[in-house]
């Protein structure tokens, strides 16, 4: 059978494969476009999986909300290359997983990938061939949602960083300012009785350690400690942090201020905690010249 070049071109507008990989399905599969489509499908999850032990540290943020205001999520979604994490498809992806997220109110990332698109496709198998068409490995790392008990506040530093809030009483003004504040400063949490104990006992196990070392007594030693703690649950407690657009005041302060409180907030950031592979350019090539030798 021909494979004519309109042929081509319908199968590749309906899969998002290359030209030529669409050409070679279609040769293999006699001209049968429901098999051709298939095999580029199975192709690309066998692209995928080759590449899902890559690094993907790069990538965005999507934020969404939804009708009532009440329900807002924000999303990671990584690529490999700053490039990629530019790319109308990879964007696309990212707002269809946001919107999913902000629907399907999944559990985990599990659950989310395995919910539905409009289209009926799951979220994991248009990740597969968003990889398939790309070229690099795409993952959705995490997400974070709020059902809001007073009102949301949101706000996207470029598509690095995400961060929504839940605030009762305050106005608009002051939940954006909550939001960018906590773009800027990333609290850990929002109060003392919120830090993880075992964190806590960590930081007060080397504070005491650093102190000993100054070979103060044990009475100085431990107000030192918790003078030390203090300063350290200031700086990763939201309402410890002195307020970035007005440093003189704490939030805690500026929140009493507004007769306001924070119920809730969460903040992703690209990239945080992935370890980034370190490529040794110099050693890679010696090692092509001693494998062609």
């Amino acid at each position: 059978m021909t494979i004519t070049a309109s042929l081509v071109k319908e199968l590749r507008e309906r899969t998002g494969a290359g030209m030529m990989d669409c050409k070679k399905a279609l040769v293999e599969t006699g001209g049968d476009s429901e098999a051709a489509a298939e095999l580029l499908r199975m192709k690309g999850q066998a692209s995928a999986e080759k590449k899902a032990g890559r690094i993907a540290a790069e990538g965005c943020v999507e934020i969404a909300v939804d009708e009532t205001g009440k329900r807002v999520v924000v999303v990671e979604i990584n690529s490999e290359t700053d490039f990629v994490a530019k790319d109308e498809g990879f964007l696309a992806f990212a707002k269809s997983a946001s919107a999913l997220a902000l629907d399907s109110q999944p559990g985990d990332i599990e659950a989310l990938l395995a919910s539905s698109l409009p289209s009926g496709e799951t979220l994991e198998n248009a990740r597969k061939s968003l990889i398939a068409k790309i070229g690099e490995n795409i993952g959705v790392r995490r997400f974070e949602a709020i059902n809001a008990v007073g009102e949301i506040g949101h706000y996207a530093h470029g598509s690095r960083i995400g961060v929504i809030i839940d605030v009762t009483g305050g106005d608009a003004e002051l939940r954006k300012d909550l939001a960018m504040h906590i773009a800027a400063a990333a609290p850990v949490c929002l109060a003392e009785q919120d830090v993880p104990v075992d964190q806590l006992e960590r930081e007060r196990r080397i504070l005491t350690e650093q102190a000993e070392q100054e070979g103060k007594p044990a009475e100085i030693v431990s107000k030192m400690v918790e003078g030390r703690l203090r300063k350290y649950l200031a700086e990763i407690t939201l309402v410890g942090q002195p307020f970035v657009k007005d440093p003189d005041i704490t939030i805690a302060k500026l929140l009493k201020q507004k007769d306001a409180t924070v119920n809730a907030f969460a903040r992703l950031e690209v990239g945080e905690g992935v370890e980034r592979k370190q490529e040794d350019f110099a050693a890679e090539v010696e090692a092509q010249v001693r494998a062609s030798q």
